[in-house]
């Protein structure tokens, strides 16, 4: 048995925060950014939304290309680090909006790399036997944590939702799945909850903004995301020349590009949105992922490579023949 992708959807706010926005509010330039992210504008969660309510705008667009009910459903899974709540979950939010059946549901938490870790629980879900169509999704709301005046992480994250429907199948859709943590890196990246440390409640609160060691992230990312192309590839018996598309995580383009560099690929078989988007998070791979499918370029039968480096450290890969 296997899992394969039934149908993909996201979902982008309206409002936009652009290079020349961020110009009026912190020391960079439009150039600036570009040069060293390749991000243009990325899209902003207004005062009514929130990584549920995209996560369940997101879901109804992959249920809807899947053709697939919600009562078809056997298990919501949602990767996110941003829901408005400690518990209950992102994911019982979906639930309830989507549904009064009792569908399981639960969130998955590997920062930008959630998605792909969610991805691989439900793949397995499927591969046992245990559950038939599983609804993976990747939210964010990231802006939010962002310190208004840090130029380190502003520039660099936007708000968005990616889905995916999973069903069980003959034939093989995700053929692997590889995950790594680092932990001994969470000084480098990382969010802090001013509610649950034992502090003054006001010193608290003026740490709970991301903080980012940017140069630092960008070396491990580059190195632990050249070794897992590799083992990836080696896994299953592949080469570069056996992949159609590179699905990689929207973070910073000179990563993207060392990705493809090492894996021989042009930029023209690499799935970018990041110039459109920022950094979405766990919702940037699904969300790459559904404008290609939607847009014709990732076909049946193509060979994908999908990718991802967040905070944790936790990065991770998935081979699918979509």
């Amino acid at each position: 048995m296997f899992s394969r992708i039934a149908g993909t959807g996201h979902y982008l706010p309206e409002q936009c925060l652009t290079n020349a926005m961020l110009e009026q509010r912190v020391d960079t330039t439009h150039d600036w950014i570009v040069e060293r992210t390749g991000i243009h504008q990325r899209h902003i969660a207004s005062n009514g939304e929130n990584a549920a309510t995209m996560a369940v705008a997101a879901a109804r667009q992959a249920l809807a290309a899947a053709e697939t009910d919600i009562a078809e459903i056997d298990l919501i899974v949602v990767a996110t680090t941003s829901g408005d709540r400690a518990f209950p979950s992102v994911a019982c939010e979906v639930q309830a909006a989507l549904t009064d059946e009792n569908i399981p549901a639960f969130d998955v938490a590997a920062a930008c790399s959630g998605f792909i870790f969610a991805m691989s629980v439900a793949d397995q879900y499927i591969r046992s036997g245990t559950y038939r169509s599983v609804l993976v999704i990747g939210t964010d709301v990231l802006s939010r944590l962002c310190r208004p005046d840090d130029r380190n992480t502003i520039v660099l994250f936007g708000d968005g939702a990616g889905a995916v429907v999973l069903q069980a199948s003959n034939v093989p859709g995700i053929e692997s799945t590889h995950l790594h943590s680092a932990g001994e890196f969470a000084d480098l990246l990382g969010v802090n909850h001013p509610q649950r440390r034992e502090s003054d409640h006001a010193e608290a609160l003026s740490e709970a903004w991301m903080y980012m060691k940017g140069n630092e992230v960008f070396k491990v990312a580059v190195s632990k995301l050249s070794e897992l192309v590799n083992e990836t590839l080696v896994a299953n018996g592949l080469t570069p020349d056996d992949l159609d598309w590179l699905v990689p995580h929207q973070a910073n383009l000179r990563i993207i590009k060392a990705t493809a560099k090492k894996l021989k690929m042009p930029m023209s078989q690499v799935v970018t949105t990041l110039a459109d988007t920022g950094n979405t998070s766990a919702a940037s791979v699904p969300i790459a992922l559904d404008v290609a499918v939607r847009d014709g370029r990732i076909q049946r039968g193509h060979k994908l490579l999908l990718e991802a480096f967040g905070g944790g450290f936790a990065w991770g890969s998935a081979l699918i023949t979509y």
